[in-house]
C-alpha cells in the first residue's frame, strides 16, 4: 500500500498539499513502482497533531479519488475517520476506508461511537481497516502504559471487528491494524511486531504501518530523512511475520526488499511486483471490486 499525503503537516515530511491531478499522478507513479493499493490521506495523525473537520478534509482531498479512478482500476484506500468524507470518496470510486479510530469516530468511547460509518461500509461493501489507537494524536504518546500490550491490542481489535460485523460489515471485508506508533513506545512496538503472526492467526488480514516511524528513531536515533533502510527492514519483518499488507512511503525499494524475502520464503523467484513466477496469485480478501481479482504485491492470505 503506497501512501499519498495531502496533509501539509504529515509526520513523514512528505505532505505537500498537492492538487487532485498532482496527487493522482503521484499515486500512479506508486503503482508503477510496485504498489498494489494506494492510500490517500488528508488529516495528519502524527503525535501532537490537531484534528481537522470533515469539511476541511474534504476540501483537501478534492476530487483526487475521482481523478485517480478515471485513470486506474487499482484499489483505492482513503485514510479517514469522518463518515462525510467516506460517503464522498466511496461515491468517487474508493474501495477501502482506513479508519484510525476503528469505526468509533473518536477516541473517548470503546464501542458504537460511529455506527453510520460501519453502516455505510456495509451498504457499499467496502473494506474497513480497524486500527488500534488508545487516544487522540494530541496526547497518544504521553507515556503510554499497558499491562500487556499484545493482549490489550488484540482484544480491542477483536471487539471492534465483532461490533462491525454485528452492524453488517462482512467479515471478509474487515482488516486489522495493530497501530504501530500510535500510543506505543519502542518496547510496545517491538512486542507487537514480534507477535504479528498471532494477529494474523485471528482470521483477518493484517496491515502493518511502520514506514519512517518513530520506532526507527528510538532504535537508531535517525532523523526522518535517513530512515529508509530501517523502514525496509521493518517492512520485511512484518511481511515475513504475517502482515498481508504493508503501508509504506518508499514503494519501489520496499517492493524489491519484500520480493527478495518472498523468493527465499517461497523458494521460487518473484518479479519486481512481488508475484511468484508460474505460481499464480491468491484472490484479495473481501471488497466490492476485489472478488475474483488477482492479488498484487504484498497481499498474502492469512
Amino acid at each position: 500500500m503506497g501512501i499519498v499525503n495531502l496533509s501539509p503537516d504529515s509526520f513523514s515530511g512528505d505532505g505537500t498539499a498537492p492538487g487532485p491531478a498532482e496527487a493522482a499522478e503521484a499515486a500512479l507513479e506508486l503503482l508503477e513502482a510496485g504498489a498494489a493499493i494506494v492510500d490517500f490521506g488528508a488529516e495528519s495523525s502524527r503525535p501532537g497533531a490537531a484534528t481537522i473537520s470533515a469539511e476541511e478534509e474534504i476540501r483537501r482531498l478534492g476530487d483526487v479519488v475521482a481523478c485517480f479512478r478515471s485513470q486506474s482500476d487499482a484499489p483505492i484506500s482513503v485514510d479517514t475517520r469522518h463518515v462525510e468524507t467516506a460517503v464522498r470518496v466511496l461515491d468517487q470510486g474508493a474501495d477501502i476506508v482506513n479508519d484510525i479510530t476503528a469505526l468509533r469516530g473518536g477516541w473517548s468511547a470503546e464501542d458504537g461511537r460511529n455506527p453510520a460509518m460501519a453502516e455505510l461500509a456495509a451498504r457499499e461493501e467496502a473494506i474497513v481497516i480497524l486500527m488500534h489507537m488508545p487516544s487522540s494524536p494530541a496526547i497518544m504518546q504521553e507515556a503510554p502504559v499497558y499491562a500487556d500490550v499484545f493482549v490489550e491490542v488484540r482484544d480491542f481489535l477483536l471487539r471492534r471487528a465483532e461490533w462491525a460485523a454485528g452492524v453488517g460489515v462482512a467479515r471478509e471485508n474487515i482488516w486489522l491494524d495493530p497501530g504501530f506508533g500510535f500510543g506505543k513506545n519502542f518496547e510496545h512496538n517491538r512486542e507487537l511486531l514480534l507477535r504479528l503472526n498471532e494477529f494474523a492467526a485471528l482470521g483477518y488480514p493484517v496491515l502493518a504501518g511502520l514506514s519512517r516511524k518513530r520506532v526507527v528513531a528510538d532504535a537508531l536515533a535517525l532523523p526522518r530523512g535517513e530512515r529508509l533502510e530501517a523502514s525496509l527492514t521493518l517492512a520485511v519483518l512484518a511481511a515475513w511475520n504475517g502482515a498481508a499488507v504493508v503501508r509504506v512511503h518508499d514503494v519501489r525499494e520496499t517492493a524489491k526488499a519484500i520480493g527478495m524475502a518472498d523468493a527465499i520464503r517461497l523458494g521460487v523467484p518473484v518479479n519486481s511486483r512481488g508475484e511468484t513466477k508460474g505460481k499464480g496469485t491468491a484472490p484479495l480478501p473481501g471488497g466490492r471490486r476485489f472478488n475474483g481479482a488477482s492479488s498484487p504485491v504484498f497481499l498474502k492470505q492469512p
